[in-house]
């Protein structure tokens, strides 16, 4: 128990201090010159969320077994995996969208239609890409800021990318007719909604001022992968300065004390 105290302490402080931070750094970013209506969209979304989709996830999470929950999230991976093998070849990057390709072949048959990851377990990787990352690589300047109705953060630029995926996912070339399309579209939802419900102690815990929080998050999530990964130092103009991520914040708080404390 003396050993869990402390460490307790030093994770609530850390956490306030990002908290803190992220919150002073919000006012007036020249990154989101909309921020009055995206405030008001974001508080829109999270009353929806309150109201239905976070209720709805929980009772999807505690109903559906795990394992037919993975089979959901792969079965829809599969569709997004078509959209990532176009992107990888708009980008330039054929060994990439080669893998992506063998994924889509061997989920789809051997893998069931997807429900099964076969394609990883014989060294397929998958890839993260997508028309946004794609205009980006592109040159095309993200724009300002936007978080959008339902579907949440996003900018000018990644915006314009989803319209794009709307062309590219299977989903609406396979399930065309009602109620089935509706009903897939639902899972669909549902099924993200109820993957991100574990990490929300950390979004709860660390932000003071959620929207600006999830906003930076967003950004510089959106700028590593145009650069897979490896983004050049910041700095430039209308840039804030680089914040620890989720992951980095929640690999710190696992790390072990030293002895003594």
């Amino acid at each position: 128990m003396q050993h869990i105290l402390p460490r307790a302490a030093r994770s609530m402080a850390l956490l306030l201090i990002s908290a803190a931070l992220t919150a002073c750094a919000s006012a007036h970013d020249p990154r989101d010159p909309l921020e009055p209506f995206n405030r008001g969209v974001y508080q829109f979304n999270e009353t929806v969320d309150k109201a239905v989709l976070k209720p709805v996830a929980k009772g999807y999470k505690a109903v559906v077994p795990p394992p037919l929950q993975t089979g959901v999230t792969n079965f829809f991976g599969n569709f997004s995996d078509v959209t990532t093998a176009i992107n990888d070849l708009l980008q330039g990057k054929i060994r990439a969208a080669a893998s992506d390709v063998g994924r889509i072949a061997v989920n789809s048959t051997v893998g069931i239609l997807g429900v099964f990851d076969v394609a990883s377990r014989v060294g397929l990787e998958r890839h993260n890409e997508d028309f946004g990352q794609t205009l980006g690589v592109w040159g095309v300047a993200p724009g300002p800021y936007l978080v959008l109705p339902f579907l949440g953060p996003s900018d000018f630029r990644d915006t314009v990318g989803l319209a794009a995926e709307l062309y590219t996912d299977p989903e609406f070339y396979l399930f065309t007719h009602s109620p089935g399309n509706w009903i897939v579209l639902g899972t669909r939802v549902v099924n993200l909604r109820a993957n991100l419900l574990d990490s929300e102690r950390i979004f709860d815990a660390a932000a003071m001022d959620k929207y600006a929080f999830l906003r930076d998050a967003y950004l510089q999530r959106r700028r590593s992968l145009i650069y897979d990964g490896n983004p050049p130092a910041s700095g430039a103009p209308g840039e804030s300065p680089r914040r620890k991520t989720l992951k980095e914040m929640e690999e710190e708080l696992d790390e072990p004390l030293p002895p003594g404390k």
